[in-house]
């Protein structure tokens, strides 16, 4: 019994540490001990409804990469250009770095190739991008005179400690198997059938055949949502941070800026669920803009499939290869 009891309670403890730290929620999920709860979407994870459970696809490489290449290329990207979705591979560039929106990073230029910035955003967190000023990549003539500071081993230990979503971690960890799901679908079929309802941070289609992000379509939640109110006034104010932003990194020595806004998924996939805001074609097709735009709002719109995973928020192959296709003619590479 005294055996039992100590295995019971070093099993709590490592799978309560794994919610609290990255070092050993990685090394749990190394061991098997705890899976990826998104590898069947982010919305059935949040829904858990069955008809949305899809397996993520592994979309073909472009092995495009080219050492002899002119240009390097800097995306400050979402989830959209994460390492699992988008790569050096998917370019003709001699070199490649992409930075997260919130987490600056320091760069030093060759001023003897082509220098190329990629602002990635979804649309949904547009507007907060770049309500604020922009500086994720901070461009410093030598980085080795001023070398980035290596912190200490408490630091280091306080960094990897997540405090603010312990809740959530551990509810990875303890409810991430397949077994687990089966439980989750149940009560969700259940909840969704008996009472119409389905978990508050999803929505679904009129139809009930889609299924969206609770942000992308509830205007009554900040300013994420499709069909939210854009008022002239922002769009001014949004133009103006553009074009700043765009002359900012031009004058560091940044040879070209662009700008890539993904559209929310309901706004390509049931643009009529209320008025949309039209926010993405406003901007790009506004006579203020002096920064260059890689449009994919318009091929989404003329796609007859969806350009989206059943389950997932983000694109699918075909999706993500539209988008592809957009960056390279625009930005030549």
């Amino acid at each position: 019994m005294r055996f039992l009891r100590y295995t019971v309670l070093t099993i709590a403890i490592v799978l309560w540490a794994g919610g609290l730290s990255s070092t050993i929620s990685h090394w749990l999920y190394n061991l098997n001990v705890i899976v990826d709860d998104y590898r069947y979407g982010d919305l059935y994870r949040i829904s858990a409804l069955p008809q949305f459970k899809d397996s993520q696809p592994v979309c073909p490489a472009s092995n495009r990469s080219s050492d002899t290449a002119t240009t390097h290329l800097y995306i400050i990207g979402d989830s959209f250009s994460e390492e699992q979705r988008i790569g050096q591979n998917d370019f003709r560039v001699s070199y490649y770095k992409r930075v997260k929106w919130g987490f600056p990073a320091r760069i030093q230029l060759d001023s003897t190739k082509r220098n190329v910035l990629l602002l990635e955003t979804v649309e949904r967190h547009f507007r907060e991008h770049f309500a604020q000023p922009v500086n994720e990549l901070i461009v410093e003539t030598d980085t080795a005179a001023s070398p980035t500071p290596t912190p200490s081993v408490w630091r280091r230990l306080y960094d990897d400690l997540h405090r603010s979503d312990v809740e959530e971690r551990l509810s990875s960890a303890l409810f991430s198997h397949d077994w687990a799901f089966w439980f989750k679908e149940l009560k969700a079929s259940l909840t969704l059938n008996w009472f119409d309802r389905a978990s508050s941070g999803v929505s679904l289609s009129r139809d009930k055949q889609k299924i969206f992000l609770d942000f992308d379509t509830d205007t009554t939640r900040k300013k994420l949502s499709s069909f939210v109110d854009f008022p002239k006034s922002e769009e001014k104010t949004l133009i103006d941070s553009l074009n700043s932003v765009a002359n900012h990194y031009k004058q560091l020595g940044f040879d070209a800026v662009y700008l890539s806004i993904i559209p929310n998924k309901a706004t390509i996939l049931e643009p009529n669920r209320g008025n949309y805001n039209q926010l993405i074609p406003r901007i790009q097709n506004n006579p203020a803009l002096k920064i260059k735009t890689v449009d994919v709002y318009n091929p989404f719109k003329e796609l007859t499939e969806s350009p989206y995973l059943k389950g997932d928020t983000h694109w699918n192959c075909q999706g993500r290869s539209v988008w592809l296709t957009a960056v390279r003619q625009q930005l030549a590479i």
